[in-house]
């Protein structure tokens, strides 16, 4: 469940903007400060299953925006090369071969 909130999360912090004001509400409201579907619910006044759906609506909106962007996916990546190119650079003594594989590395960032 973590591992599915954490995407959630970050699919919300990169395609947010693309859900209705009340899709984003709710999504913050249960994957943020982790409220229940009861609770959500009696707070808007609407039933359980209605924020159940709106909630689906809105997470199956940012997965199809990262299945046409990639947004996220390619973040992860980056984010990976970065952690690499900082292990090499953290060595006080870097070889050429390190320092050739950090150059293609800030390379590879930069296509």
């Amino acid at each position: 469940m973590l591992e599915d909130t954490t995407r959630i999360n970050l699919l919300y912090d990169f395609y947010g903007s693309l859900l209705t004001q009340k899709q984003r509400e709710y999504l913050e409201l249960y994957y943020q400060n982790d409220l229940s579907l009861a609770e959500i619910a009696e707070q808007s006044g609407i039933s359980r299953q209605g924020v159940h759906d709106l909630l689906k609506r809105a997470v199956r909106t940012l997965e199809r925006a990262e299945s046409r962007l990639g947004l996220v996916g390619r973040f992860a990546a980056q984010e990976i090369v970065l952690q690499r190119l900082r292990d090499i650079l953290v060595d006080d003594h870097i070889s050429d071969i390190g320092r050739r594989e950090a150059l293609a590395l800030v390379e590879q960032l930069l296509d």
